[in-house]
C-alpha cells in the first residue's frame, strides 16, 4: 500500500482543494489529509481564516478522498506524521515548490501544480466571496506581491494588466496565473477586485476606471497626487458601495497598531513631536525614482510612509508645511526634509535616494518618547523611554515576511464585511491628507526648480 500525505488550510473549501486531494489520491491507495488550526495558521502567518477547524475537517471528509484526517498544530510535525504513518510521498502545491525539499530525506515529495483561478460558484459557503484579483503593473511591488497572497484565506490572483504584452505574459507564466493581457477593459471584465501597481502618475486614473468599472481597488501609494483627485475615489466607492484602500502597508501592521494605540492612551504624556525617516542609497539610476523627472524622487516615492505615523498621531490639521530638498540635475529630488507645524505640536519627514539615515520612528511626548528602531515602517519592537532609564519598557510584535499580507488580509475581509468598522487603519480624511501633501510638494518643486532657470 502506497501512503499519500498532505496539508492545507482548506479554508472556504472550493473546487481547487478537491482536485488537489483528488490528484493526491490519485498517486497512491491511502490518503491522509493534514488539516492546519487557527492557532498553526496565525503563527505560521495564515491571515483571515473564514472556517472554523471542525468546519474544514468536514469540508474535507464530505469528499470521501480522505482515508484520514488529521490535526496539524506545530512546527516540526510533518516529520513526525510521516515517520508515524509511514507515509510514502508528501503532497503539496506547488505554490510551495522547494519549501518542503528537506522532507525527502524521509519520503517523496511532490508538488503539483495548483488550480488557476477560483470562482466564487466553487465555494461550499455562499455567504463569503472569493476575491478575484487582477494586478495592473509587472514591477517590483506586483512580484513581492504574489508570494504574500498565498498567506491570506479567501483571495486568488488571476491575471496581470501592462501595456507592454510580453512583459505581462512573463510576469503570469513566472506567477501561475491564468491571463495576461495589455487591455485593462480585458482585465476588469475577468475579476472583482484589483490591486494597481502602476507607476504613482497612473493610480487616480486607473483607480477611478476600476471603480466605475464596479470593482473593489487596493491602491498602491501614494493614492493620488492631489488631494481633490483622492475626495473624488472615495466619493465614488461610496456610491458604488465598493472599498478603496490605500495599500501603505505599515498602516496595516500590527507593530504599528499596538504602537499607536499605546502611544494614544497617554503612556509618553501629550505627543509633541514625531520624527520619522525612509531613506534609501539605491544603486543604480536607471530605476524610475530618478529618471521620471516630473513624478519620481524620493518624496513621491518614500513619503507616503513618513506622513503616515506623523498624520497618525497628530492629525490632518497642520497650520503649515515646509519643504527643503536636494536636487539631481533633472529636477528630481535626491532628499527632502518636510517640516510640519500643528501649533502646538511639530513633525519632520525625511526621505531620501541618494542620502542615508537612521530609519527611525521617533514620537516625543511630555512624559517620555517611544524610539522605533530602522527599519520602522516594518514594525517588530518598540521602546518606550522615560526621564528614569531603569523604567523604559521594550515591546515586541511579529511582522511576517513582507508585511503585504497584513493590507491584503483586511482588503479581503473588508469586502465580505467580516471587519465591520477596521478602516481606523488607514482612514479616507488620513489618505486624502497625505494626497493634499503631496499636492503641496509637488508644487513647490515646481516652482523652486522654475526659479532655479
Amino acid at each position: 500500500m502506497v501512503k499519500v500525505i498532505t496539508y492545507g488550510t482548506f479554508d472556504l473549501f472550493h473546487e481547487g482543494h478537491y482536485r488537489l486531494l483528488k490528484r493526491a489520491k490519485a498517486l497512491g491507495d491511502y490518503l491522509i489529509v493534514g488539516v492546519t488550526t487557527e492557532y498553526f495558521d496565525e503563527n505560521r502567518g495564515k491571515l483571515n481564516v473564514v472556517d472554523s477547524l471542525m468546519d474544514r475537517i468536514k469540508h474535507v471528509q464530505e469528499t470521501g478522498l480522505a482515508d484520514k484526517v488529521i490535526i496539524e498544530d506545530h512546527v516540526g510535525q510533518k516529520i513526525e506524521d510521516i515517520q508515524k504513518y509511514h507515509a510514502d510521498i508528501f503532497v503539496l502545491g506547488s505554490d510551495w515548490v522547494g519549501k518542503f525539499d528537506y522532507l525527502k530525506e524521509y519520503c517523496k515529495v511532490v508538488y503539483l501544480e495548483r488550480t488557476r483561478g477560483v470562482s466564487s460558484t466553487m465555494l461550499r459557503r455562499q455567504n463569503y466571496e472569493i476575491i478575484r484579483l487582477g494586478i495592473l503593473g509587472a514591477g517590483r511591488i506586483a512580484h513581492r506581491f504574489i508570494p504574500e497572497s498565498h498567506f491570506v484565506s479567501g483571495l486568488s490572483i488571476e491575471g496581470v494588466y501592462n501595456h507592454h504584452l510580453d512583459k505581462a505574459k512573463q510576469f503570469a507564466k513566472e506567477n501561475e496565473l491564468i491571463f495576461a493581457t495589455d487591455n485593462v477593459e480585458e482585465l476588469f471584465d475577468r475579476v472583482n477586485a484589483v490591486n494597481i501597481a502602476l507607476p504613482h502618475e497612473y493610480h487616480y486614473e486607473y483607480a477611478k476606471k476600476a471603480l466605475e468599472h464596479g470593482l473593489h481597488v487596493l491602491c498602491e501609494k501614494p493614492l493620488a497626487l492631489k488631494k481633490s483627485e483622492a475626495e473624488e475615489l472615495f466619493e465614488i466607492a461610496k456610491e458604488k458601495n465598493l472599498v478603496l484602500m490605500e495599500a501603505v502597508k505599515t498602516a496595516y501592521a500590527p507593530g504599528f497598531i499596538r504602537l499607536l494605540s499605546m502611544a494614544k492612551s497617554g503612556v509618553i504624556g501629550t505627543i509633541m513631536d514625531v520624527e520619522a525617516a525612509f531613506t534609501r542609497i539605491l544603486p543604480e539610476h536607471n530605476v524610475r525614482e530618478f529618471n521620471d523627472y516630473e513624478y519620481g524622487g524620493s518624496f513621491t516615492e518614500y513619503g507616503s510612509y513618513t506622513l503616515l505615523p506623523i498624520i497618525k498621531f497628530l492629525g490632518a490639521d497642520y497650520k503649515s508645511v515646509k519643504f527643503r530638498s536636494f536636487y539631481d540635475e533633472n529636477g528630481v529630488d535626491l532628499y527632502t526634509k518636510a517640516y510640519f507645524d500643528y501649533g502646538k505640536a511639530l513633525a519632520t519627514s525625511k526621505t531620501g535616494i541618494s542620502v542615508k539615515s537612521e530609519g527611525q520612528l521617533l514620537v516625543s511626548g511630555t512624559n517620555g518618547y517611544i524610539l522605533v528602531p530602522s527599519p520602522w515602517w516594518k514594525p517588530e519592537g518598540f521602546e518606550i523611554c522615560r526621564e528614569d532609564p531603569t523604567k523604559n519598557e521594550k515591546f515586541y510584535t511579529r511582522y511576517l515576511g513582507d508585511g503585504l499580507r497584513y493590507e491584503l488580509a483586511d482588503f479581503v475581509a473588508a469586502i465580505n464585511g467580516t471587519r465591520d468598522g477596521e478602516d481606523f487603519k488607514l482612514k479616507r480624511e488620513e489618505s486624502i491628507a497625505m494626497a493634499e501633501v503631496m499636492e503641496k510638494f509637488l508644487e513647490d518643486r515646481k516652482q523652486k526648480l522654475a526659479e532655479r532657470k
